[in-house]
């Protein structure tokens, strides 16, 4: 089996993490943590960076930082995995959806502003399998509307718009360290941003909300979260981070392979790269079309008998039960998000792909195009 996406461990990780061991420092306080938050914020021209359990506790760090509260809003696609959508509703606020732009699969900016209400609070682009938003507008409209922008960017490692890095381009960028993801914790997240006061509130929030300047005093001001990053995980994330662009291009150059070894099929659409963009191919993702002589579902089955992993795309929040559950999005249509569901799907995108195993995947899909 070709697996959809494994990490590439053959860096320092597991010098970092016998250090860790022999040493003891294996909880939440020890070198790798400080590192690993630094050089990962610089690379996103940050000044704080605040690590935290996963991508989804990062987000929603990010969301208690700013103060989000009961019945406040904040604007997200409704094309993204449920991770970026949950965080909110934690908060006791209201998740409002935009649909996608139909080449880059991101937030369509053309219909944030409709949906702002005196009770939006946020925007929160999600730089989507690894294109990023197009920022400038959602800039412009935040500005204009005192609303605070959240990039999710737990896909978009990387990944540029108009050569700045995701991430630190609006007020706070919010990182998956997950498996899969360009690089790896095994499980991880981290929130960046350039605002002082957010990241000390983070940084209080993200630790049970000890009282600052008491030492270990058992004084807690607001309710906080226990999430902590471990310096074993903070370990691996550094030994990762140091090869960061080299597992990057990695993956645009699978990508780039892929797309000249399908570029004949009949069918089949391929991610784009906007000329503003640098994407980093989080997943190598297709959307399987009329002409293609299989659906996107029976592909997938074909492919699995030939030993080849895949993955659907997400499911709109719109028709997540969950949601329907809770009286949110009933009666709404978002036709460029729905379509996106049901025609897509990720090929594998490992970074340390062979190019055998590309060359096979390709050779596998072609007799249908």
């Amino acid at each position: 089996m070709i697996p959809v996406c494994v990490p590439l461990l053959n860096g320092k990780e597991l010098e970092y993490l016998q250090e860790c061991i022999t040493t003891n420092w294996i909880s939440s306080r020890g070198r790798y943590v400080e590192q690993f938050e630094r050089k990962f914020s610089e690379y996103c021209n940050c000044k704080f960076g605040i690590t935290t359990t996963n991508g989804t506790s990062s987000i929603h760090l990010a969301l208690t930082s700013i103060g989000l509260k009961k019945d406040d809003e904040v604007i997200v696609p409704a094309f993204t995995m449920i991770g970026s959508v949950f965080p909110i509703t934690y908060c006791g606020a209201k998740p409002v959806l935009v649909d996608s732009d139909p080449e880059t699969w991101t937030i369509n900016v053309n219909q944030i502003e409709e949906k702002i209400s005196e009770k939006t609070k946020a925007i929160m682009p999600v730089h989507i399998y690894g294109h990023p938003c197009d920022m400038d507008p959602i800039l412009k409209i935040a500005r204009n509307n005192d609303l605070y922008v959240i990039e999710d960017a737990a896909e978009a490692h990387g990944a540029e718009y108009k050569g700045k890095k995701t991430g630190g381009i609006g007020d706070i960028g919010c990182f998956s360290f997950y498996a899969n993801k360009i690089i790896t914790c095994g499980e991880g997240g981290m929130m960046v941003t350039n605002d002082e006061e957010i990241a000390k509130h983070a940084l209080s929030l993200k630790d049970l909300s000890f009282e600052s300047g008491k030492g270990r005093v058992y004084l807690h001001s607001e309710v906080g979260y226990n999430y902590r990053l471990t310096n074993l995980q903070a370990a691996v994330g550094l030994a990762q981070f140091e090869r960061i662009n080299e597992l990057i291009e990695m993956r645009r150059k699978n990508a780039l392979l892929y797309k000249e070894l399908l570029k004949g099929s009949r069918g089949l659409s391929f991610p784009v790269e906007k000329e503003w963009a640098k994407n980093v191919y989080w997943m190598f993702s297709i959307l399987v079309e009329n002409q293609f002589q299989l659906n996107r579902d029976e592909l997938m089955d074909e492919l699995a008998k030939k030993g080849i992993e895949t993955r659907p795309f997400f499911i709109p929040m719109h028709k997540q039960p969950v949601f329907r559950n809770m009286n949110l999005f009933r009666g709404e249509k978002y036709p460029v998000a729905e379509a996106l569901s049901e025609k897509g799907l990720y090929l594998p995108s490992s970074s340390g792909l062979k190019k055998g195993d590309i060359t096979y995947v390709c050779e596998s899909l072609l007799p249908f195009g």
